[in-house]
């Protein structure tokens, strides 16, 4: 078995965690666990062959990027933007239920909580942003920005890739340039895209059907993944774990049902040596809309 141990995508980093997840979803031929010792890295390995190489061959092109069901337009099922109707998200799921890249829906937004609008919510990794730009128009931008070849994917899993001028696709908090001197953002581009394929473990819901609530923001919608601390008032915050043995998409899917991050003494039974949660970007004043999610080492 290849591996290739990878230091862009360090398990401390939500981004790099999700990216790396990422990779076991695009190519089914991927493994994934993570070093021990220090700042756990994913290590990425494949049963046939070199992990980078599969997922260059795997690597989603402008026309599937295009034809997910997330997007804008999508096979007469009426239009999906920022604000989505129920009536709109019921008729794109029926239509793409059975469809290889569905979760893009069921991972995003959920019609088991609707405002009083009649609007779906969103998941916290759907991340509102200026102008209303939809998660699907900030994936195809930087979707655009990747070339597909072993040396720039190879860059951004060693570490050494260049970053460009974008916002990404929203949650990452090292693209936040400084506030003092107004550096703009940036991201590395292969990372956003493999994070996104990595929301397909992450499905999101809600309190039930039919529930008209403006409170939804918060406790009421629920992506997987995302858990309050016993005993604690603090609100839901995403917990990932890092395991020592390689798994694929539907092992690390088994692993997050399994793993307990609140019982220490039994991580050790499911491989996992690490831990951690996300902390929320807190901006400096009310009306600044950026999001972002750091994190915190259980």
């Amino acid at each position: 078995m290849t591996q290739v141990t990878c230091p862009g995508l360090p398990g401390a980093w939500i981004n790099g965690w999700l990216a790396a997840v990422g990779a076991t979803v695009l190519d089914a031929r991927v493994r994934l666990h993570w070093t021990s010792g220090g700042a756990p890295l994913a290590v990425l390995s494949a049963s046939e062959g070199d992990p980078l190489a599969a997922l260059v061959e795997s690597w989603p092109d402008r026309a599937l990027l295009s034809d997910l069901p997330i997007a804008e337009s999508w096979r007469a099922t009426g239009e999906v933007r920022r604000k989505v109707p129920v009536e709109t998200f019921a008729a794109r799921a029926r239509v793409a239920r059975g469809h290889p890249h569905a979760w893009t829906l069921s991972s995003t937004m959920t019609d088991l909580c609707v405002d009083e609008q009649g609007e779906v919510k969103h998941a916290p990794f759907d991340p509102s942003v200026p102008r209303g730009v939809t998660l699907h128009q900030r994936l195809m931008t930087v979707g655009e920005a990747v070339k597909p070849s072993a040396v720039h994917i190879g860059d951004s899993l060693a570490g050494r890739a260049v970053r460009v001028n974008a916002n990404g696709l929203g949650f990452d908090l090292a693209r936040l340039g400084s506030q003092a001197d107004e550096t703009s953002n940036r991201i590395d581009p292969v990372v956003e895209v493999l994070a996104f394929f990595g929301l397909a473990l992450l499905p999101v819901r809600g309190v039930g059907a039919d529930r008209r609530l403006d409170h939804c923001a918060d406790v009421r919608v629920e992506q997987r993944g995302c858990r309050r601390i016993s005993g604690s008032r603090d609100p839901r915050r995403f917990h990932w774990p890092a395991w020592g043995q390689p798994l694929d998409m539907s092992g690390i899917d088994a692993l997050l049902d399994a793993w307990n991050p609140e019982q220490r003494h039994t991580w050790v039974r499911v491989g996992v040596h690490e831990g951690w949660r996300a902390v929320p970007f807190q901006p400096g004043v009310p009306t600044d809309p950026t999001r972002a999610f750091g994190a915190e080492r259980l």
